[in-house]
């Protein structure tokens, strides 16, 4: 199945544009999981049984899971997604940057190690470092563009001719990257106004918008910015806003009041 294919399954198969963040933290853990024999995984699968239907995608964070050396638990993490959301895009959030050659063994380590349909790129380096991440059409390029960050615009609002930095991305996706239409571009849910400019700049590249929850991001403000013309291209996510609502009640319910929000109509 093609990218493009896995993303409007997902929206499809979900009703919502919802993503959610696996972005564990022990210290916030229940005591159940914390005494487990694999705490990661274990507050993962809790977490993928309580909103795996209610999400387009699910995007685990690799930092979080290599800091604590939990890479087994990540790549069990996906095939426990695939095994119960099998509807729902991976995306694997590790902002990977480097040259082509370096480049194609971090693609490698995305899609065949952990089997990601997905993974954020830093594209500082240019198209050397973004391409090898597109050469595959079932697997595709998540490219920072317009983050979030109270130090993004330091380099981000920098002009390249007439075109902020984070515009001449957009762009490049646009004409360049897209053409197997496996490239989406990172746009913090905060930056409504560059959220705007950047859906002219990119009509056809989806955006994956994190910062709605506990960042401060409106839903409704990022579906009016952000939606292509036909009202789709969008992927939302939430991380700690629902992963540490509370008991599992209190999950489902956090996940189903942004359901609610980001619902596809």
């Amino acid at each position: 199945m093609k990218f493009a294919e896995k993303l409007d399954r997902g929206w499809a198969a979900s009703g919502a544009r919802l993503c959610v963040g696996l972005d564990p933290l022990v210290a916030r853990f229940a005591p159940e999981f914390v005494s487990a024999s694999r705490p990661i995984l274990s507050f993962n699968r809790h977490v993928i049984d309580l909103v795996g239907d209610l999400v387009c995608a699910f995007k685990p964070q690799a930092a979080h899971h290599g800091a604590n050396g939990a890479e087994h638990d990540l790549a069990d993490t996906i095939a426990y997604i695939r095994q119960t959301a099998p509807h729902a895009l991976v995306i694997l959030d590790a902002k990977r940057g480097d040259i082509g050659s370096t480049a194609a063994l971090y693609a490698r380590e995305a899609f065949d190690r952990y089997g990601a349909d997905a993974v954020t790129v830093n594209p500082y380096m240019g198209d050397d470092t973004v391409l090898p991440f597109l050469d595959r059409p079932d697997r595709g390029a998540v490219v920072l563009c317009r983050t979030s960050n109270p130090d993004a615009a330091r380099f981000q609002d920098a002009m390249i001719g007439c075109d902020p930095l984070y515009i001449a991305v957009a762009r490049r996706a646009q004409t360049a990257w897209n053409t197997r239409r496996n490239v989406m571009l990172v746009v913090g849910a905060t930056k409504i106004d560059d959220m705007k400019s950047i859906r002219a700049a990119a009509p056809d590249v989806p955006f994956l918008v994190p910062g709605i929850g506990e960042q401060g991001g409106a839903p409704a403000d990022v579906v009016r910015a952000g939606a292509k013309g036909d009202g789709g291209g969008l992927v939302i996510s939430a991380s700690r806003s629902i992963l540490y609502a509370g008991d599992a009640a209190a999950i489902r319910r956090a996940a189903e009041q942004a359901h609610r929000e980001l619902a596809i109509s």
